[in-house]
């Protein structure tokens, strides 16, 4: 039995279903697309904010249900679910085919910043995101090891009379890093302008392509590097790593205050709370708060801002991290929290950028 509706019928009917993180419909928010209605079958494309969008079968049930009660319990619902992740960034003279710019800081060293980035963008990478990492700490670059790819050296191409750089790509996800131009047991001992503008010739001299998500593990602490970054490119938002306890909280609250003077106005996106408890892998139910509790909990909501995740400490991650296969990739308790934390930080950017004006280029 052919269904007697019009595409307006179905839009009328759709525009009921909101987003569960945005709060705005979904006809609204323009993610409704290639409706068609053929005998009994009224079939559409939803475009979701995120390829990680941890709420996909909630969007497509509540789909469902709001058709079907303009076609009839009987109709069939075919939904198409696909993304398109969103971004503020127009007309961008740095970086244009680049949708979304997030620093990964933390006030201290040791709190596990390179791991959770490194992480971070596999885990988006795996989701279908289109995903490139920076590695800013100039002084203790540490993504080459992370990503098993330290004795490798980045492409050169010729562009109009320029030489421009070739990211490494490792588990889909292009790199960057000065660990790939110097050799692994060397220092760099450059000054802070020497530092900076190395940063500055990654963004300005390395070919990116189009990404959804550029990461930039940045160097602890707050320092030149961090400044430059916010002058350089428009960020969407900033990330705070810190473990639970109490010297490394203090340093993270550093950051967090670091990233809403007005000179900067860089919107912390969440804390990610390292280290939360250690668990040994053959006791996986087990928990030791052995560096405290809870502190990123307390310090996100002390400023407002959300808790993204808490990632065990489990020693896996230690030897994933050395051995350059990121913990991500292997099944267990680490893998599942760094892919719920990479969903998290995904639907904060969509949030941000659903609510967010425009900024101006720098």
């Amino acid at each position: 039995m052919d269904i007697n509706l019009s595409e307006k019928d179905v839009l009328g009917a759709l525009s009921t279903v909101l987003d569960p993180d945005i709060r705005r419909d979904l006809v609204s928010l323009n993610m409704i697309r290639d409706i068609r209605i053929q005998g009994n079958t009224i079939s559409f494309t939803v475009v979701l904010t995120t390829p990680a969008c941890p709420l996909k079968e909630q969007i497509r049930q509540d789909c469902v249900r709001a058709v079907r009660k303009v076609a009839g319990p009987s109709a069939n619902v075919d939904v198409n679910i696909t993304s398109s992740v969103t971004t503020v960034r127009n007309n961008a003279p740095l970086l244009p085919g680049v949708k979304n710019i997030v620093p990964i800081a933390s006030g201290k060293g040791g709190v596990g910043k390179s791991t959770v980035t490194t992480n971070l963008a596999v885990a988006l990478a795996q989701a279908g995101a289109r995903v490139g990492l920076i590695d800013a700490d100039i002084f203790g670059p540490s993504i080459p090891t992370m990503f098993n790819c330290e004795f490798e050296q980045p492409g050169v191409r010729n562009i109009n009379g320029r030489n421009i750089i070739v990211p490494i790509e490792q588990y889909g996800v292009k790199l960057i890093s000065i660990g790939f131009l110097t050799p692994p047991d060397s220092a760099v001992i450059w000054r802070g302008p020497m530092a900076s503008s190395a940063l500055k010739q990654f963004f300005a001299e390395a070919d990116w392509g189009e990404l959804d998500y550029l990461l930039i593990d940045l160097p602890p602490g707050t320092s030149d590097i961090h400044l430059t970054l916010v002058q350089t490119v428009p960020v969407t938002g900033a990330v705070i790593v810190t473990t639970p306890q109490k010297v490394a909280v203090a340093d993270a609250t550093k950051a967090v205050a670091m990233f809403r003077q007005p000179q900067i106005n860089v919107p912390v996106l969440g804390i990610v709370e390292n280290m939360a408890w250690f668990t040994p892998e053959e006791l996986p139910d087990n928990r030791y708060y052995i560096f405290g509790r809870d502190g990123g909990k307390n310090l996100s909501e002390k400023y407002g801002v959300p808790l993204l995740g808490q990632i065990p400490l489990v020693q896996g991650v230690r030897e994933s991290g050395d051995s350059g296969l990121p913990a991500v990739l292997k099944e267990g308790p680490s893998q599942t929290a760094f892919k719920e934390l990479a969903e998290s930080l995904a639907r904060q950017i969509a949030i941000r950028n659903a609510q967010a004006p425009v900024p101006a280029a720098p």
